[in-house]
């Protein structure tokens, strides 16, 4: 049997040839005085498909907010696209796939830090007038299931601060 060749997500060569290109119709706008032209479309899904691909790996694929990681990858790329230099790497695939590794990293951060904020508001404040339930009706199994449910959360809340 033939072993089947890999086709990868991203083809490097393509990518490098495209990044060429655009780097070409830069410099000629900037040397005509002319606005910068867009980005191309292909290399824009690049970006995309790097970011995205990248979220799917253990390291970042259980966070909530793996969305805004990927956004922010793309916004970095395109942030950057013009650091990169074919004349001293061939290798944009690995160019962008570092920018996008830490524009996650960034990301998560962020994220963690507006968590501690968060945390310590309810601390200051206090878990009872932050988390309020009401008791509607004299349906006492209701009342004790918002209860608990009230309870778990600050339970959840707790065990967090203490991290």
């Amino acid at each position: 049997m033939t072993k089947r060749k890999s086709e990868n997500y991203v083809n490097n060569k393509d990518f490098l040839d495209a990044l060429m290109l655009y780097r070409k119709s830069v410099a000629e706008a900037e040397a005509s005085g002319i606005d910068k032209p867009q980005v191309p479309r292909y290399i824009g899904e690049c970006f995309l498909k790097i970011a995205t691909h990248l979220s799917y790996k253990p390291n970042f694929v259980n966070y909530m907010f793996r969305e805004d990681m990927v956004c922010d990858a793309v916004e970095n790329c395109l942030q950057y696209i013009h650091n990169f230099n074919p004349e001293k790497s061939t290798n944009p695939f690995a160019y962008f796939t570092q920018v996008t590794w830490y524009a996650f990293l960034r990301r998560i951060a962020k994220e963690k830090k507006q968590l501690e904020i968060k945390t310590k508001i309810l601390e200051k404040s206090g878990f009872d007038e932050v988390l309020y339930t009401d008791n509607y009706g004299s349906d006492m199994a209701g009342y004790n299931s918002s209860h608990s449910d009230m309870n778990s959360i600050k339970e959840t809340l707790e065990m967090r601060s203490k991290r």
